[in-house]
């Protein structure tokens, strides 16, 4: 009697490899959504003045933490598309059986998902436009920020930039919480609820320091 084979990639189990990519995408992920709120903090600093925030940038220049921290993360925002992607349906069929589903389950947490999947997608092409821009124009000061909201197209571009990286930081938190066990199913409610304001005041700030930007005298 011959026992059946088990499936291996990269010399481990399928099923053993899969959750280590997950952990590693939740680890990645987590990672991610410090540092956005991090961000959130250094960029929202314009609204105490400009020698406030270039006094934090100065900072993270000083300590190097733009120079080495921002490629790191930079690659761990690639690596986490790259794991995320595993499950995001790419072709039209499986798009269109998706939201079938969705519709048909009913269920608040499928559409968090497809929120989040959606923004995900929007976040690999802008995100890393901006990551670009700002790590080869260091270092970071509040004139040149201003200087590049005022110009162009980008203060339209982080209209949409802005919403999309707020509204999937939330949703991956949020997420985090149940999938890895620190929420029960009691608790999802009051914590949807919390984060849904948490994350209306992020994006709330972040608009008013795009305002600010746009309006900063740059004589």
């Amino acid at each position: 009697m011959s026992v059946p084979s088990t499936a291996t990639h990269a010399g481990l189990p399928v099923g053993k490899l899969s959750a280590y990519l997950d952990w590693l995408q939740m680890l990645t992920g987590a990672a991610l959504i410090a540092f956005m709120w991090c961000h959130l903090i250094l960029v929202s600093s314009i609204l105490l003045g400009p020698g406030v925030m270039n006094a934090l940038a100065w900072f993270f220049e000083a300590t190097y933490m733009a120079q080495v921290g921002g490629p790191l993360i930079f690659l761990a925002f690639l690596l986490h598309f790259v794991l995320a992607a595993r499950k995001i349906p790419f072709a039209t069929g499986q798009q269109r059986l998706m939201l079938s589903n969705a519709k048909r389950l009913r269920h608040p947490d499928t559409w968090l998902w497809i929120v989040q999947a959606t923004t995900a997608m929007g976040i690999l092409i802008l995100g890393a436009v901006h990551m670009w821009v700002v790590l080869t124009n260091l270092p970071i000061t509040a004139e040149k920020s201003a200087a590049r909201i005022q110009t162009g197209f980008w203060f339209v571009f982080y209209l949409f930039l802005l919403p999309m990286v707020e509204l999937h930081v939330g949703i991956g938190f949020y997420r985090i919480l149940v999938k890895w066990g620190f929420l029960d199913r009691q608790g999802r409610w009051s914590i949807k609820k919390k984060e849904n304001l948490l994350t209306g005041i992020f994006i709330a700030i972040g608009l008013l320091s795009l305002l600010r930007y746009y309006f900063l005298s740059l004589k």
